[in-house]
């Protein structure tokens, strides 16, 4: 049966970048998830978790939809929602941008501000979380998404994002880069690898430089932000959305992948701007740090080796951001001389 708008979601090209890393000893594919109908990687879980929800009678026409999300996940709900006629009310904080807002608007969502972080922590997801557990006690029929461990959210990439990337190359990759937030995707893939078989033997997960022993199976490289709290204690401020948590989720998945690797801010500017310059994609800020930490990992990475990036949105909500010169030197220091210097 037709799902509309939704039959959309999934099956996003696997492409190679042949012009990136033209010149290195292994190939490496990059998996487009902005090219889901809401723009992201997020649509997938979105749809997943709404869809479970309806068919176990968890919501219903009269039904709250809640999250707290400040751009691809809340888009992707109510790009859900507005198919499905359901109310929408996202938890917003005051970073985010005017153009994920009125995005949200346009899907019909309800926008509630949460202004103010959370004492204890100083930290705003926090505090929107909390909200999010007054509306439930106080409102009749709100259902919160819980992205952060609601295992539909890992359980969309383990029956879709996964198996695409593994048909697409007619088996699996010898390492796979994700970037983590909510760690739905991390968790989706490891769990489909670890269940065929194919998943490399891990280490803790740990930021090192040097290569693991050679082993048959995936090696799955977790992509984290300077500052995020899912793989280490060192919390710090970060600019570019939708890369870290200021918490470590539920969802993570403990001891399963190779390593991590840590990217900064300036990290996906330059990754995002390499890869429009370079291959003409048009991606948003957790792209670039996908693609920058395959660049320091690429030493470590054996000749002849198959790699697979998986790139979760495009770039075009990021244009008054990371693609924008005045944003980059004011928040970064970056300077435009330095960073055409640094991307050519």
């Amino acid at each position: 049966m037709s799902r509309g708008i939704l039959d959309a979601i999934g099956n996003t090209p696997l492409i190679r970048l042949d012009r990136l890393f033209d010149c290195s000893h292994f190939t490496v594919h990059a998996k487009l998830e902005g090219l889901n109908p809401g723009g992201s990687a997020k649509d997938r879980p979105a749809f997943f978790i709404l869809k479970d929800a309806l068919d176990k009678g968890a919501i219903g026409p009269h039904s709250l939809v809640v999250e707290a999300s400040s751009g691809n996940t809340g888009i992707g709900l109510a790009q859900a929602c507005a198919y499905y006629g359901l109310r929408f009310r996202c938890l917003v904080d005051p970073k985010t941008t005017q153009q994920n807002v009125d995005i949200l608007r346009a899907y019909g969502a309800e926008i509630e501000v949460v202004e103010k972080p959370d004492p204890a922590t100083g930290e705003l997801l926090p505090a929107k979380l909390k909200r999010v557990q007054e509306i439930l006690d106080t409102v009749e029929n709100s259902f919160w998404v819980d992205q952060y461990s609601n295992m539909e959210n890992a359980g969309a990439h383990f029956n879709t994002t996964i198996r695409e990337i593994l048909t697409a190359l007619d088996g699996p990759p010898d390492f796979l880069f994700v970037a983590t937030a909510t760690c739905g995707t991390l968790r989706g893939c490891v769990d489909y690898l670890k269940k065929i078989g194919a998943l490399a033997a891990a280490s803790p997960p740990k930021e090192v430089d040097s290569a693991a022993p050679d082993s048959s199976g995936t090696r799955v490289i977790a992509v984290d932000a300077i500052g995020s709290q899912i793989f280490s204690s060192k919390k710090g401020h970060r600019y570019v959305p939708g890369l870290g948590s200021a918490i470590r989720p539920d969802l993570c998945p403990d001891g399963s992948i190779d390593r991590c690797l840590h990217v900064s801010d300036t990290d996906c500017v330059i990754g995002c701007r390499r890869l429009i310059r370079r291959e003409g994609v048009l991606a948003g800020g957790s792209s670039g740090g996908v693609i920058q930490a395959i660049t320091r990992f690429a030493p470590q990475i054996p000749k002849g080796s198959q790699v697979v990036a998986i790139l979760p949105d495009r770039g075009e909500r990021y244009l008054d951001t990371i693609y924008n010169n005045a944003w980059v030197q004011e928040h970064l220091g970056l300077e435009e001389s330095e960073l055409c210097q640094t991307i050519c």
